[in-house]
């Protein structure tokens, strides 16, 4: 049953991620944000939603390693197998507010996770530091989007009510689509004998990032770039700041050496290797051999958590 699981929760997430590309897309026009802004904020809000359930329980039910392994291998899967394969399936251009204000505020993220880990403890206080700090990253996001006055609008598809109606039910679908596929990968696992970190870093990060993995391939053959990469560095800020920083403040979180040594050191050097790539400043673009690269990178680090 597990395998026919694995199948099922694959599908909803799929059909979940087209729902929520029309109904951001649409949100977008209605409140005149650009698409960029609704990828970054209310789109990775949804996708991120079953690392915030799976990172919450795991922790609640004391399985530390599963909650760190979860947040840090999602948002390494994010970059290095979501946005290598979208960029491999269509070239993506990045805009220039990914560059200059998103990704400096996801890898400036990374580094405060990475500092606040030190003493092999996410606590209450950091917790509230992470989410005061997502909450003004929108606020700021969001003002700056509106006053941009040479941004284009599409004419809105959908009402706004369906609009919120798509994305909350894509939501759902995203949580139960996630829930089936993560609980069946981790069955599967366990009978072969591998430790909860390991779950946690590859079958649990993999399958909580297949929504954003659904989204971004979706919103790339829809000609929403934007979305695509949006979508990839907002979720991971949402993983750090609003996942992390939710479960942190619910019941502080052990980080293991493991974690702390290795797991992290890999999170932040893909987040600079992203940056990297989408170099030069004018003109940025994700080629197809740079999706090619980031695969290559998460095979290496899949084959390095097996084998370490």
């Amino acid at each position: 049953m597990d395998y026919l699981y694995l199948i099922i929760g694959f599908v909803i997430l799929l059909s979940s991620g087209d729902l929520l590309v029309k109904g951001g897309v649409a949100l977008s026009s209605h409140f005149k944000i650009s698409t960029l802004v609704v990828g970054v904020t209310v789109i990775s809000f949804g996708t991120s939603a079953p690392e915030l359930f799976v990172s919450l329980g795991a922790a609640l039910s004391g399985s530390p390693d599963i909650a760190i392994g979860n947040i840090v291998g999602s948002n390494v899967s994010n970059i290095a197998l979501v946005l290598g394969f979208t960029a491999i399936l269509l070239p993506l251009p990045v805009k220039s507010n990914s560059l200059k204000y998103d990704w400096p505020v996801m890898m400036g993220a990374s580094l405060l996770f990475f500092a606040f880990a030190q003493n092999n403890l996410i606590e209450t206080w950091e917790g509230i530091c992470f989410l005061i700090l997502l909450i003004g990253f929108m606020v700021f996001t969001v003002m700056k989007s509106r006053g941009n006055k040479d941004e284009v609008f599409k004419k809105p598809n959908h009402s706004i009510l369906k609009a919120v109606g798509l994305i909350v039910l894509a939501s759902i679908g995203l949580y139960f689509g996630a829930d089936l596929l993560v609980g069946a990968a981790k069955n599967i696992a366990v009978g072969y004998g591998v430790s909860e970190r390991v779950i946690g870093l590859t079958l649990v990060a993999f399958g909580t990032s297949v929504p954003e993995l659904a989204t971004s391939a979706i919103a790339a053959l829809k000609k929403e770039m934007d979305i695509s990469v949006g979508n990839i560095i907002g979720s991971n800020i949402f993983n750090i700041f609003g996942v992390l920083g939710v479960t942190s403040i619910v019941k502080n979180i052990f980080v293991s050496n493991d974690a702390l040594n290795f797991d992290l050191i890999w999170m932040l050097a893909i987040s600079f290797l992203l940056f990297l790539l989408m170099l030069p400043l004018k003109k940025a673009k994700l080629h197809r051999w740079k999706g090619f690269v980031l695969i290559l990178v998460y095979s290496a680090y899949v084959f390095f958590i097996f084998n370490k």
